[in-house]
Parts: structure tokens; C-alpha cells; sequence
């Protein structure tokens, strides 16, 4: 690693540390040459996903943004934030494991689905209610039937 001060390549690492639950790594530094201490960080470089709206539209996969709307679904529900985290970790690391470079929102839609009904019907119901834009209470009374069905006739 080249010293910020003195452009030197010769440095040592003196301390390492995990952070942020060990998705990245804080060296403490010190050059040889100028013997100044600094501080790196290394990070594992993620791809960047590409969410195609409905309407064509692109824009880049925010986590946050599925979060948010995670939170609203599970508003006084007795689900801990550490689920909530869980599905959006598991939802983007499927993402990435699918090897697509733009992902449908359709998909990351069904996936929370399926991920939803496992936790809180409620929620489940919520999510759908908005993500699929219930018109009327036959859409309703049709998402209650395949939440009330066995699993496998859910999955499309």
C-alpha cells in the first residue's frame, strides 16, 4: 500500500480488525520510509444490480429502499429488525447469485413474497396488497386463498 504522505510503497500493517460485522476490514499502517501511521479499509466489491421497473425504467438496487418498504408491511407487527435485515441480505445475495445484471422488480417482489409469508401473514398480505396493486376485494379474498394454500401452489 503507497503512504498518503510520502508516496512511498513500503509500509507494514500494524493492527487489523473486523468491522461492521466483518463486512470490512480496518488496517492501521505505518510507512517505513516517513515512519506516519494511517488508516485503510478494505471492502469486498459488490456488483452493481440494476432493478428494471415495471414501466422500463432502470435504476440501481438500493437495499434501503427495500427496507423501508419492508418496515411499512411489518408496521406494529411483532417482527424483530433482525428479520427484516435478514430478508433484505438474503434477497440481495440472491440477486447476486442469480448472475443477472438487471433484475425485474417483479422478481425481487416475488422473492420477498415468499420470504414474507414465512414470517408474518399479516405482512404477507400488506406487501402483496401493494406490490401486486390490489384493485378491489376479489384480488383480496384471491391472495387470502394462496396464503391459506400449501406453499408449493404459491410458488409460480
Amino acid at each position: 500500500m503507497r503512504c498518503p504522505y510520502c508516496g512511498s510503497q513500503d509500509t507494514r500493517v500494524l493492527d487489523s480488525r473486523d468491522i461492521r460485522d466483518g463486512e470490512q476490514i480496518r488496517r492501521r499502517r505505518e510507512c517505513a520510509a516517513c515512519s506516519r501511521r494511517f488508516t485503510t479499509y478494505e471492502t469486498v466489491e459488490q456488483r452493481d444490480l440494476i432493478v428494471v421497473k415495471r414501466d422500463g425504467r432502470r435504476e440501481r438496487f438500493d437495499p434501503r429502499k427495500l427496507r423501508d418498504k419492508l418496515h411499512i408491511s411489518l408496521t406494529k407487527r411483532p417482527v424483530p429488525v433482525e428479520t427484516v435485515d435478514r430478508i433484505v441480505r438474503e434477497t440481495e445475495a440472491e440477486m447476486l447469485d442469480s448472475g443477472m445484471s438487471e433484475v425485474p422488480s417483479t422478481w425481487i417482489g416475488e422473492t420477498v413474497l415468499g420470504k414474507l409469508r414465512d414470517v408474518d401473514a399479516v405482512a404477507y398480505i400488506r406487501f402483496a396488497s401493494v406490490y401486486r396493486e390490489f384493485r378491489d376485494l376479489d384480488d383480496w379474498r384471491r391472495e387470502f386463498a394462496l396464503l391459506d394454500s400449501p406453499k408449493s401452489e404459491v410458488d409460480r
